[in-house]
């Protein structure tokens, strides 16, 4: 069963409202209520159990009231839910859960991942500075451990979001985290290149170019856009589906975070042309990674919206 947990404070002239909007979505069940159990904010406690198909349109219906300023509104994940009316419920709800669209609670996970912490630019320095390891001693498995360590995925989801949403206020967030933390990385990288090469531990072999396994760091190409593209949309699969894995779209880096350690290596090293097609490679995958994930979002909005057309 794939439902989540609805938890309303309500103020009690809200609170019939509230019952009423809850009662007539046959998605819904297992209603509670508490009156007068609230003490700050003072109000009514109602709690029901919502299948995820139906969750968007019931948030939608009590922000209606006037929620979000009066009261709140919290949504839990619910790891298993048994019983006919559990059953019953999602049966009733329109589509699949697994594709349904909880637009404030992908907002929200968009906006953890948005914010340009001291947490978001050390993991994204740390992931650079290993890709560049990787780079100077052409291992592959470097570059999968800074893949897997990069998390700029986040303000990149963020961003797509709202873009979507149309949301302009939550746009500074993640073009401040990317526009701050990419050169923060650049810069540490080039720092620490710089420093191995003075003492000699830069190999020769990166210094000739003789990289045969991550020479593609820096060789944007046709296939380096496909790569780009279908990872935005995993990456944005991960981010609104149920069921995805919790590192699905961590991946994304091997396209971004490993170029940006290719484009410093390459300055401090003077290896300019190496620099050029490392930055492009950066660009380029940035922009596609966002275009697919807004074109995935979309997608996404247009089918829901056919399948949630119905019950409105």
């Amino acid at each position: 069963m794939s439902v989540l947990h609805l938890r309303v404070t309500s103020p009690a002239a809200s609170t019939d409202a509230v019952l009423a909007t809850l009662h007539a979505d046959p998605g819904v069940t297992n209603v509670t209520l508490h009156r007068g159990v609230v003490l700050r904010p003072a109000g009514d406690l109602v709690a029901a159990d919502v299948a995820r198909e139906a969750v968007d349109t019931v948030v939608d219906e009590l922000q209606a009231l006037d929620l979000e300023r009066t009261g709140s509104i919290v949504l839990e994940t619910v790891d298993t839910a048994l019983g006919h009316d559990v059953e019953r419920a999602e049966a009733a709800a329109p589509g699949e859960g697994d594709d349904a669209l909880i637009w404030e609670q992908v907002e929200r996970a968009a906006d953890g991942g948005a914010t340009g912490s001291a947490a978001f630019y050390a993991f994204l320095v740390l992931a650079t500075l290993i890709a560049a390891v990787g780079l100077l001693t052409d291992s592959q498995v470097l570059i999968v451990g800074a893949m897997v360590l990069g998390p700029e995925f986040g303000p990149l989801a963020a961003l797509a979001v709202a873009v979507v949403r149309r949301r302009r206020d939550r746009v500074g967030g993640p073009v401040r985290a990317l526009c701050l933390g990419f050169p923060l990385a650049v810069a540490v990288t080039a720092a620490a290149v710089l420093l191995l090469d003075r003492v000699g531990l830069v190999p020769e072999e990166f210094l000739a170019g003789r990289r045969p396994l991550t020479s593609f760091v820096a060789s944007p190409d046709a296939f380096s856009v496909i790569v780009a593209v279908l990872a935005g949309i995993a990456g944005t699969l991960s981010l609104t589906s149920a069921k995805a894995g919790p590192l699905v779209g961590v991946f994304i880096s091997v396209t971004t975070v490993p170029a940006a350690a290719d484009f410093a290596a390459g300055v401090v090293t003077a290896q300019y042309g190496t620099a050029l097609g490392a930055l492009w490679q950066l660009v380029l995958n940035l922009c596609c990674i966002l275009l697919a994930a807004v074109a995935t979002l979309r997608v996404q909005q247009a089918l829901w919206a056919r399948v949630r057309r119905p019950r409105r």
